[in-house]
């Protein structure tokens, strides 16, 4: 039984949407976030990544002063009418058009206990670093400034309701970022119908975090230290609940999370494909980027020639949902044993490029810095749910979705 529910959100009025709305705080560094908002004093980032204020940026960017920052730029949103709050709870539909592609969610706030109990599943680990870092921005914010990003399984009436809306009402915000994303919204205001969809989640065994794990282990963290601070709490407190979109996973695409490694752990070329084929078939095929066209084949770029990997029988464990991952596959049967990264989490040797930034950049990273690359069958939404209802962790960089959900659309106040 999962709860979904509606919010004021303090969200830009008419117009201003635009001026706003910035990608997530982590995908790009603080001397990046402050080249992007150079002309862009309503950007987002100067709440999500407030040390971009601050000139020049601190070494440590963790420091109260920066946190104090972004409460302030938030709070001047709203002072200075770029943002104002909604009058009465609602929930949102927010669809995002890319290469032609749609995906539709729903905005509204899902609950900590809910997180806690395990019925809104998560596949990867998190870092108590970058969980410290959001605890204390959404502490000292008192909001949840960016959403996380949630798959349900499909559900008839949610897409007839969503639908619905979507044809009858004009939407507040409809407007193409400069990465080519279609972004529009609408509000939900209609009690009933609200009520209604509130139910239907409500039939939901499970929601699953698509992205996003460490906003939402720091948001139910926050709401754990608000319930100590306030014992008498009720549970209807908007602390109990943090700021998530939920998709369908039908509409939703997951991208290949591709592989550069820095040198063969002093094999030559002949001898470290010699070891390939212990546990893959290996096929030439050619100077042209490939790319793999069906679970558990790879592409691999050594010495300017590409190659189509296969993985042999008995390399894996079917019935097992993590080690059956083509990125384990890769990991336990080339990458740790034959290349010596029995951590990439850690290990300095090996690099991750989001399928987003294509082959190419592949080739480039080997014709500069690095010695080969793998070219990934993408993850698909099945696997994360399989792997997520087992109550396993996926390994590290199985995931790269796109678009990423912009933040500064939809704020959720804690009090």
């Amino acid at each position: 039984m999962a709860i979904f529910r509606p919010f004021k959100a303090i969200r830009p009025v008419a117009g201003k949407a635009q001026d706003v709305a910035a990608l997530p705080y982590d995908v790009m560094n603080s001397e990046e976030a402050k080249k992007m908002v150079e002309g862009k004093p309503y950007s987002f980032l100067h709440v999500d990544k407030a040390e971009i204020d601050f000139d020049p940026i601190p070494e440590n960017i963790y420091t109260e002063a920066v946190y104090l920052k972004a409460r302030e730029n938030l709070d001047k949103l709203v002072t200075d009418g770029i943002c104002q709050q909604d009058e009465k709870p609602c929930i949102y539909i927010y669809r995002q058009i890319m290469n032609g592609r749609s995906q539709t969610g729903l905005v509204g706030c899902t609950a900590i206990d809910d997180y806690i109990n395990n019925i809104i599943k998560r596949h990867e680990l998190t870092r108590a670093d970058k969980e410290a870092d959001r605890i204390n921005h959404v502490d000292y914010c008192d909001a949840n400034t960016g959403p996380i990003f949630l798959a349900y399984r499909a559900d008839g009436y949610i897409n007839s309701a969503v639908e619905g809306w979507k044809e009858k009402h004009a939407p507040v915000y409809d407007f193409v970022t400069e990465d080519g994303v279609a972004n529009t919204v609408w509000v939900v205001d209609d009690s009933e119908l609200i009520d209604e969809i509130s139910r239907k989640f409500a039939d939901t065994d499970y929601l699953y975090i698509a992205d996003g794990h460490h906003r939402a282990a720091s948001a139910v963290k926050v709401g754990l230290k608000r319930r100590e601070q306030n014992p008498d709490f009720t549970g209807e407190e908007e602390f109990n609940f943090f700021l998530s979109v939920l998709f369908p996973e039908n509409e939703l695409e997951i991208m290949d999370y591709n592989r550069v490694i820095k040198d063969l752990n002093g094999y030559t070329s002949d001898e470290f494909i010699a070891k390939v084929k212990n546990s893959f078939t290996v096929e030439a095929v050619g100077k042209d980027a490939y790319k793999p066209q069906e679970k558990h084949t790879f592409g691999m770029l050594l010495d300017g020639e590409w190659y189509k990997l296969g993985a042999k029988e008995g390399t894996f464990d079917k019935n097992d949902p993590v080690e059956r991952l083509d990125v384990s596959i890769l990991q336990n049967n080339l990458i740790s044993p034959i290349l010596g990264i029995d951590d990439p989490r850690t290990d300095k040797r090996i690099d991750f490029i989001g399928g987003i930034r294509g082959l190419g950049e592949l080739e480039r990273r080997v014709n500069t810095d690095m010695k080969i690359a793998f070219s990934m069958y993408p993850t698909t939404l099945d696997d994360l749910m399989a792997i997520a209802d087992a109550d396993k962790i996926m390994p590290p960089k199985s995931t790269w979705f796109e678009p990423k959900l912009l933040s500064g659309l939809f704020i959720h106040k804690l009090s």
